[in-house]
């Protein structure tokens, strides 16, 4: 009974939070256009959230993700002004995400730093490098299809029931889910982060599994990226900024645990669908910034310290 409560608890949740806004304003709130609009706000996070769902299973925190997110946008655009086809484009701005999580996975693995040191100085020297290549300037690119991903649906595409962008988290979702279920890595990184030392003696390569982690983490930043340059048709070296903090918390809100060794995609998934239901349901409810802010940050908090208290029992 336990068990079962801990997996449906983030829906439950959901469902309150969502009946609450439902009920407070219910011609607004539940409007089919309104719906779509909470689903493309939480794509974004919920693609980084992904990737952040692995890390922080294995023990590990990433802090780099709202700024592999703006050198994603700035890498994107740069290539499309240089004539690169739209998937290639695409392509490179997942990379430089990979790239970014292949130089953090192999800082903390060689050099035995601990994950919040190296990621948080990474935060700050990914963000410079994308402010360079921008020139400090958003960099305006030619339109292409990959402006579409997260646009609302018109009469001529309600086939395709959701919008692209969604559809493409929703497929990714299926395949971390089987991965950390089914796959021999997946049950590695659960090991990792249960118990670091006695998955070492079962013979888990745990510093090749950690570096593997973190290029998983930020390639799955560095497609966020792709879905934040849709959102805003413009590589900006200044967007995402926090978004590391919402997407840390999307994670926690879904069950996962800070210690390691717990955490589920469809927690993930769920903990970023809450915050983007808390947030519109106070600008349904015209309640100022600073008031969304409070409710997200009491969420957070609630939400940290039911995992250590599920700890405390354990």
């Amino acid at each position: 009974m336990k068990t079962w409560f801990k997996k449906l608890g983030p829906l439950i949740g959901l469902v309150f939070v969502f009946s609450l806004f439902a009920a407070l304003r219910w011609e607004k709130f539940t409007r089919p256009d309104n719906l779509e609009i909470m689903l493309l706000q939480t794509t974004v996070v919920g693609m980084a959230a992904l990737g952040m769902t692995m890390v922080i299973i294995s023990g590990g925190i990433d802090l780099s993700v709202g700024s592999v997110i703006a050198l994603s946008t700035v890498t994107i655009a740069l290539l499309l002004n240089q004539g690169v086809p739209p998937l290639l484009a695409a392509l490179g701005g997942v990379l430089a995400g990979s790239l970014c999580g292949a130089c953090i996975g192999t800082l903390i693995t060689r050099l035995k730093l601990t994950p919040f040191i190296v990621t948080l100085g990474m935060w700050g020297a990914l963000r410079g490098a994308a402010k360079g290549l921008a020139g400090e300037q958003m960099v305006v690119a030619p339109g292409t299809w990959l402006n579409n991903l997260l646009r609302t649906l018109d009469s001529g595409n309600r086939w395709m029931i959701l919008p692209p962008g969604v559809w493409m988290l929703l497929v990714l979702a299926l395949l971390v889910a089987g991965f950390l279920r089914y796959m021999r890595v997946g049950r590695h990184i659960f090991a990792i982060g249960s118990n670091e030392q006695t998955a070492h003696l079962c013979g888990v390569h745990v510093a090749r599994t950690k570096v593997l982690v973190y290029i998983l983490g930020s390639t799955f930043a560095g497609l966020a990226g792709v879905l934040q340059y849709s959102y805003l048709t413009v590589g900006d070296p200044t967007t995402a900024t926090g978004a590391e903090l919402d997407v840390i918390a999307a994670v926690i809100i879904g069950g996962a645990s800070l210690a390691g060794g717990e955490g589920t995609v469809l927690g993930s998934l769920t903990g970023a669908l809450i915050m983007t239901v808390v947030a519109n349901g106070c600008t349904k409810m015209e309640f100022p910034n600073w008031v969304q802010e409070i409710v997200t940050g009491g969420i957070i908090v609630a939400a940290v310290a039911l995992d250590r208290f599920r700890q405390r029992r354990s």
